[in-house]
Formats: C-alpha cells, sequence, structure tokens
C-alpha cells in the first residue's frame, strides 16, 4: 500500500535510510524537525509504502511553485524488485500534477549503480547539458553517508 508521508513516519522513514547502504544522512535538513519543516511546506507530495505492517519504502517529494522534486527515493533491500518504487514514484508524479507541477528532478548520486539503473528502467532521462551546484548555508548540516 503507497500512501502519503506523515511526521508520524519519521522514526520508521529514519530506519529505513539508516539500512540503506551509500545513502546520505543530513544531519539538520533528514532530523525530525527537519522532515516535519519539508512535510508542512508540501503536505500532499511525499509518500510511504507500507507492506507486512511496515514502511519498506519512502520519498521525500517537493515544489517550490515551478519544479518538483524527489528526495531519499528508497525501497527496503528486502521488498526491492516488486515494483514498489515505481509505484511511489507514479504517486508523486500524480501529486504533483494535482499541484499544476509540469516538470520534475532528482539527484542520484553517480556512484549509485542502483538507483541509476532504475531511473532508466522507468523512463527518466539523464540531462548532460548542465552543471549541479551547491552553496552551503550551514556548515553544521553534516552529510554522513551510509557503510
Amino acid at each position: 500500500m503507497v500512501r502519503v508521508m506523515t511526521i508520524e513516519d519519521y522514526d520508521q522513514v529514519h530506519a529505513l535510510w539508516m539500512r540503506i547502504k551509500g545513502f546520505a544522512i543530513r544531519s539538520i535538513d533528514d532530523s525530525k524537525e527537519g522532515v516535519a519543516r519539508f512535510i508542512r511546506r508540501n503536505p500532499t507530495t511525499s509518500v510511504v509504502a507500507v507492506e507486512d505492517g511496515k514502511i519498506v519504502g519512502a520519498i521525500l517529494c517537493g515544489h517550490d511553485g515551478r519544479r518538483g522534486c524527489l528526495y531519499h527515493v528508497c525501497v527496503d533491500p528486502e521488498y526491492r524488485r516488486r515494483g514498489i518504487g515505481k509505484e511511489m514514484v507514479v504517486f508523486c508524479m500524480e501529486a504533483l500534477k494535482k499541484e499544476e507541477i509540469n516538470k520534475v528532478c532528482l539527484i542520484a548520486f553517480s556512484a549509485n549503480d542502483i538507483g541509476n539503473a532504475f531511473w532508466h528502467k522507468v523512463g527518466w532521462v539523464e540531462r548532460e547539458d548542465l552543471n549541479y551546484y551547491d552553496f552551503v548555508l550551514n556548515s553544521e548540516n553534516i552529510t554522513k553517508f551510509n557503510v
């Protein structure tokens, strides 16, 4: 079952994130307070997949009024290759369309072979005509990769 994510899902979603090898977590943005702020701003677009009474997939999804963005797309390794990721992506896309958003982006680490294969398989196009830039506004928002 796929449904809208709420802040009450945070503990299970965070535990899922911690089980994914190579997954990156930010100390402030991915804290309960950071995710609550994101969900308040985007109350209908983030999603969780629930099977066997537990959260087995999640996507933080939001928009700025012009472009949607998918963050932290993940499915528990034990539940992969069953269509859960695709179902969650479709849910997010439909939610964004209701918000009149016409374009969606995401970032996948180049070393994330499984994720990149998934995005290619479901029809997303890798852009080679632009560069992605970051500027750190808060140096305490530390990124930690799961190993």
